[in-house]
């Protein structure tokens, strides 16, 4: 199963309101939009994922805004998840995607921290080890070979990069 994790890409700063409630503040962060700087990262990355992606892959987005607009830079249909909005656990993430055991390869659209803590899950790394940065993306496969099991990276890629 191929696992592609990307995060949203630079979207506008929160301005934090003491006077909201925790739910307020949280619904006020899902409506932030990306800048004009995260639009040509959601584009640079979506030109070059739009040619790498596999026919059948499941595209599994956040709510929020800035991912909704990360999708929409990639040009294929997507289907906005509740369950990965910020906030997320690497846990909930993996059931969303059913890994290791989908038949099709997905692709997540998410939030930091919780795509470095799911890479980090896979990858046997320390919760703390692996930092996203905005617009990126981690492609991740799980294979088992001579009864042996393994998650391997396909590929990481930044939009500054490509």
């Amino acid at each position: 199963m191929d696992l592609i994790l990307w995060r949203h890409a630079q979207a506008e700063d929160m301005t934090l309101d003491a006077t909201l409630s925790p739910q307020a503040q949280q619904q006020l962060d899902l409506t932030r939009s990306l800048t004009s700087k995260g639009e040509k990262q959601a584009t640079r990355m979506a030109l070059w994922l739009d040619r790498q992606l596999p026919e059948g892959c499941r595209i599994l987005v956040s709510p929020a805004r800035r991912c909704e607009q990360t999708a929409q830079a990639l040009g294929r249909k997507y289907r906005l998840v509740p369950e990965l909005a910020p906030g997320c656990t690497p846990g909930q993430m993996l059931a969303v995607a059913q890994w290791p055991t989908a038949k099709t390869p997905v692709l997540i659209i998410g939030h930091q921290p919780t795509l470095g803590q799911t890479i980090a899950q896979l990858l046997g790394m320390q919760e703390s080890d692996c930092a996203v940065k905005k617009g990126a993306l981690w492609w991740l496969r799980y294979r088992e070979r001579e009864s042996l099991v393994e998650t391997v990276v396909v590929t990481v890629q930044s939009p500054e990069h490509i």
